[in-house]
């Protein structure tokens, strides 16, 4: 959510976005195991009652975790939170009675080396959100709790909803052996679709057509640098939104390759793997198709069209360019608008951004890559905790809290930070729900949402940023919030108004495997993305374009040709099955 992620957000539904960073990190959480404590319902006596997916603990659970948190995304939220001041704690203490101890919190960017160190020392929390690799190095170190027993006895009939809805597919990628290993969030495998956000106002201003095809693309590109489409007399802005990863959760190069035919990626160090004519699987990353693209982000590196800083950007000042209208161009997914482009749209009110299907090299409708399971983290138990059931209970508050009855109490002015939620799941037809109940109520012109599920306050804060926009009321919310919300999940021609488009069109391409890394990706991944990222760097600051064969060769040698064997033994093994 962007975010939420989304990741990015990977991607978590977005409430709305702020650019500043939170500095503050919370107080240090104790390490202790848990003592074992009986989960009873509420008001209940240890040891009599029936196991209950909201009972209440007769004692007090200790459970640690670790945070790498971004700003809080709605800017209502209370000044100078920090994440242990989370409301949402407070509610989970006094309703379970499970007591949330943060190890560390780290800025999100920081996360990532801060868990590898935890990892290494085995300094592990209780309960922990892991990407592939993360979870496919502890399940084998039998550092995972069994969380069968937990999940049949305590999973609420949402949270059992929820995970079967694709008949338990993603289920079974972490299930070993008949034991239920992880808990999985997943979406809606369309929600990865790339598409391309463009100022519409700054093509009207230069007079130029919404481009189907590269070389437009490009055309737009050199005059959003050249021409000075804000019209502030400057020559101050760039064509393409770019951080310093090609392939990453948002603000990267996917939707790009996938103009010439390649499909090195879908998503941050997540590489593609599709079929090729002989039936096998192949890695997207090395196949001839990527090496005219790199020598096209070349010349659009030496003409200004991409940030000359690029290299040295993360995110956040890449956002931060998005918002001060230097750049006019990006791909993305869905929910671009709720972050970072409602920003844009609150700094400069002339601001129209709009999404197209990709360009292509022949103008034909663009084919991005989706994943087969769109799942970039699970979460899991330390095999320590004495109270495993407990992640469970805590999804099944988390997907309560989202219900009617507490739409008034959980607001960011309360103390509430959404994107601070830990665990959360998404319900993985969320979005869909979200834009069939918003444009039914809108049609009968409707002002509250009926239906009672877990959505309930998402689909009414969506319902009311639309009726909010349309009668241009900002008591609530600014217009770039109530913009965002609508724009990327109820627009007709919004994000996920253009993505359900081509999902029924089936204009994608898929990405072949969905299993858990398998023993070369855990081993070598890491190394060979750190390759892949200084290779395609380097020759798109002009650096020789057939350095990419030698790319390619290091690669395959490097490990690349033992982790295609096993990609293709999993493969294999799927069609026996």
């Amino acid at each position: 959510m962007k975010h939420d992620t989304f990741r990015k957000t990977r991607m978590i539904l977005l409430l709305a976005a702020s650019v500043s960073m939170v500095s503050a990190c919370s107080s240090q959480g104790g390490d202790k195991s848990v003592s074992s404590a009986t989960p009873v319902a509420s008001g209940g006596s240890a040891g009599t009652a029936a196991p209950e997916p909201l009972g209440k603990y007769a004692e007090p659970v200790v459970v640690t975790e670790v945070l790498g948190f971004s700003t809080p995304e709605d800017p209502r939220t209370t000044k100078g939170i920090t994440p242990d001041q989370n409301a949402y704690l407070k509610d989970l203490k006094d309703m379970l009675n499970i007591d949330v101890k943060y190890k560390w919190t780290v800025p999100k960017d920081q996360y990532e080396q801060k868990f590898s160190l935890a990892l290494a020392s085995g300094d592990l929390p209780d309960i922990m959100e892991l990407s592939p690799k993360d979870y496919e190095k502890l399940r084998k170190q039998d550092m995972l709790a069994d969380l069968t027993a937990a999940y049949d006895k305590y999973a609420s009939p949402d949270l059992k909803k929820y995970m079967e809805s694709d008949g338990g597919f993603a289920m079974k990628t972490v299930t070993r052996d008949g034991k239920l290993m992880a808990i999985p969030d997943f979406t809606d495998p369309a929600l990865g679709t790339q598409l391309l956000w463009i100022r519409k106002d700054w093509l009207d201003t230069l007079n130029l057509q919404v481009p189907k095809t590269i070389d437009e693309l490009e055309k737009v590109a050199t005059a959003f640098v050249n021409d000075d489409p804000d019209r502030n007399g400057k020559k101050d802005t760039y064509g393409i939104a770019l951080e310093k990863k090609p392939f990453f959760w948002g603000f990267d190069l996917r939707g790009f390759f996938n103009a010439y035919g390649a499909y090195p990626s879908v998503g941050d160090n997540i590489n593609a793997w599709i079929k090729d004519s002989n039936g096998k699987l192949v890695p997207g990353l090395i196949q001839p198709e990527m090496k005219p693209a790199l020598a096209k982000l070349q010349s659009w590196y030496k003409n200004g069209i991409l940030d000359k800083e690029f290299a040295l950007k993360d995110e956040n000042k890449v956002v931060e360019d998005i918002t001060a209208g230097k750049v006019g161009i990006s791909y993305g997914e869905w929910w671009y608008p709720n972050w970072p482009l409602n920003l844009s749209v609150d700094k400069d009110p002339k601001a129209n951004w709009i999404a197209v299907q990709i360009p292509t090299l022949d103008g034909q409708p663009g084919k991005s890559i989706v994943p087969k399971l769109r799942s970039e983290k699970v979460y899991a138990v330390n095999k320590k905790l004495k109270n495993p059931e407990a992640i469970v209970k805590m999804l099944n508050f988390y997907l309560e809290m989202g219900k009617p009855q507490y739409m008034d109490k959980n607001k960011p002015e309360n103390g509430y930070v959404y994107n601070w939620f830990a665990p959360r799941i998404s319900n993985p037809s969320q979005i869909e729900t979200i834009y069939t109940e918003v444009n039914k109520a809108l049609a009968a012109k409707q002002t509250k949402i009926t239906v009672n599920s877990p959505d309930y306050k998402t689909i009414q804060d969506v319902l009311k940023a639309t009726l909010d926009l349309q009668a241009n009321d900002t008591q609530t919310a600014s217009r770039g919030v109530n913009w965002g919300l609508y724009f990327s999940r109820a627009a007709e021609d919004g994000g996920w108004g253009l993505t359900r488009k081509i999902r029924e069109k089936g204009q994608f391409v898929m990405n072949e495997f969905y299993g858990t890394p398998t023993p070369t990706m855990v081993e070598k991944g890491g190394q060979l993305d750190k390759l892949m990222l200084e290779s395609f760097n380097k020759i798109i600051l002009g650096a020789p374009v057939d350095d990419f064969d030698k790319f390619v060769a290091s690669w395959k040698t490097l490990g690349g040709d033992k982790m295609t064997e096993e990609v293709n033994a999993w493969y294999n093994e799927q069609a026996v099955k």
